[in-house]
């Protein structure tokens, strides 16, 4: 796979076509992009016209050991990365909650589809990393994430993004980290990981050098 312009793909991903999902496009130099799109299809093609070195996804990406299916009543609910979540009084919701479902079948079927072309996923969590790097998640101060995701090096993030959008930018950001080896991964790499942002990275050297 040849990249022209190294890029991330970051991808707030929601349960439902009918609602919209938050896209970003963050480049080395940190400048981004952000929009939303509804269809499956429409964030193929985008990482098709791109090439990004990593799509970074909010949505549950795999599912628990042990767990055969969504649909079925079983008793697992967690995998070691939620459990890590939970340690660390990380608020999220369990993969088998409710909507939940609907968004990990859909987070499921998205790593499948781009992974037949070649493309690296991994599974973030805006929320998380936005708790890690003390900034305010979309719910309770849209315009403040705002300006700390600009606070941390996002060029060209417009005033009016949507909670989806920044939340996308979010997650393209914890993506730079991660080709970058600046990021944690809680949980059993053969059950599937979240991709956090390192600790240490509250501190000067936050910011990628170029």
């Amino acid at each position: 796979m040849v990249f022209t312009k190294e890029c991330v793909l970051g991808v707030d991903l929601a349960g439902s076509e009918k609602r919209p999902t938050g896209i970003c496009l963050l480049y080395r130099d940190f400048t981004c992009r952000t929009w939303t799109v509804h269809k499956d299809e429409e964030i193929l093609i985008i990482a098709l016209s791109y090439m990004p070195r990593v799509v970074a996804v909010d949505a549950p990406l795999s599912l628990p050991k042990g767990r055969k299916s969504l649909h079925m009543r079983e008793p697992i609910h967690f995998r070691s990365c939620d459990l890590e979540l939970r340690r660390r009084r990380i608020k999220f919701f369990p993969i088998t909650l409710g909507p939940m479902r609907l968004l990990t079948q859909r987070g499921l079927s998205l790593k499948k589809n781009l992974g037949e072309f070649g493309f690296e996923v991994i599974e973030v969590y805006p929320g998380g990393a936005q708790d890690v790097l003390g900034l305010p998640r979309k719910s309770r101060d849209l315009q403040g994430l705002i300006c700390g995701l600009r606070s941390l090096g996002l060029s060209e993030l417009r005033s009016d993004i949507t909670g989806d959008e920044a939340d996308a930018a979010t997650c393209a950001l914890v993506g730079l980290f991660y080709i970058d080896g600046k990021y944690e991964a809680l949980g059993d790499r053969d059950e599937g990981q979240i991709i956090m942002p390192s600790f240490n990275n509250r501190d000067e050297d936050l910011i990628v050098s170029f």
